[in-house]
């Protein structure tokens, strides 16, 4: 087994993009900088979107403009189109996450395009970035890969396919997203063993919602076959605006866990982790949905009861 895995925090980014309130830039920069320290390989920082689409996240130069970039952390930005790109390649993003679905329906909703039509301008905005900036780091996002809301079970032979594209097109990795939790490990494990065993130059990050409760059970299967890459968001925040029935992203702290709890290095300090946690009902309003901040570690102690005395 893999004894060592890297954790992209996407709070900043897929956590916050659906909040009904808008977190003023300050107080991002401060979130980005405190997860920073607690040794996460990469933060997904925002989004060069539009700003009517995705209101909340309309500040991500200004974003990027004021962190304090911890040396060993990616720093990553959604890049949609060839416009954000644009935007990105002046604001100094690390790498760029590029977005498409594996649903044709999912895609037509979500981005006004097929997954084909959708690769076509990627190759466009990929061709684009590198011949201005040769070193940019491209992961893509297959949003659907286990399942759509819409469409049911997307067959294996079409998310093969895609990857084959994306390969074809330069990234450098690719994330299997379970936009809305309807993947079993099973699933989760055959899956990413094609991906892994046809394609082991790409980088393959496993993103994980935890709508059903599955979460870190799919992470499990995808780390027994190989996957050392996942992301994952504090608190458990995120969900997809255009998948119905959609809820958050697997809990950083709660994957954390349950990888150190196995003897599996994070590189996270996991107190730390923990801390920031803390902060986020009182920067959003609401609770969060993780586990371990609220019933604490497994190694977590209590005084002896009176009666066992």
């Amino acid at each position: 087994m893999n004894e060592r895995i890297y954790i992209n925090e996407v709070a900043p980014r897929d956590g916050l993009q659906i909040e009904p309130v808008f977190v003023p830039t300050t107080e991002k920069v401060a979130l980005i900088d405190a997860i920073s320290a607690t040794g996460v390989a990469a933060i997904e920082t925002t989004s060069f979107t539009s700003s009517k689409a995705i209101p909340s996240l309309a500040d991500a130069s200004d974003v990027l403009a004021g962190i304090h970039r911890h040396k060993g952390v990616r720093y990553v930005a959604l890049v949609p189109n060839q416009r954000g790109a644009e935007r990105a390649l002046e604001s100094g993003a690390d790498e760029y996450n590029l977005v498409l679905s594996a649903s044709d329906i999912h895609g037509l909703a979500n981005l006004r395009m097929t997954p084909w039509q959708s690769l076509e301008r990627l190759e466009g905005v990929i061709a684009h970035v590198r011949a201005r900036a040769p070193a940019t780091i491209f992961n893509a996002s297959i949003s659907t890969a286990f399942g759509c809301p819409f469409e049911g079970p997307v067959a294996e032979a079409k998310i093969l396919g895609i990857v084959e594209r994306l390969g074809g097109l330069g990234v450098d990795g690719i994330s299997l997203c379970d936009t809305t939790g309807m993947a079993n490990p099973s699933q989760v494990s055959n899956l990413c063993k094609h991906v892994l065993t046809h394609h082991s130059e790409l980088r393959l990050t496993l993103h994980l919602h935890n709508t059903r409760g599955m979460g870190l059970a799919n992470a499990l299967a995808g780390w027994q076959v190989g996957v050392v890459h996942f992301d994952a968001a504090l608190g458990g925040l995120g969900g997809c605006p255009f998948a119905p029935g959609a809820s958050g992203n697997v809990c950083t702290e709660d994957l954390v866990h349950m990888f150190e709890e196995m003897g599996v290095d994070t590189g996270v300090d996991l107190e730390a982790l923990i801390k920031v946690a803390q902060t986020l009902p009182t920067l959003l309003g609401h609770e969060m949905p993780g586990q371990v901040v609220k019933a604490g570690r497994a190694n977590r102690r209590y005084p002896t009861p009176k009666s066992a005395v």
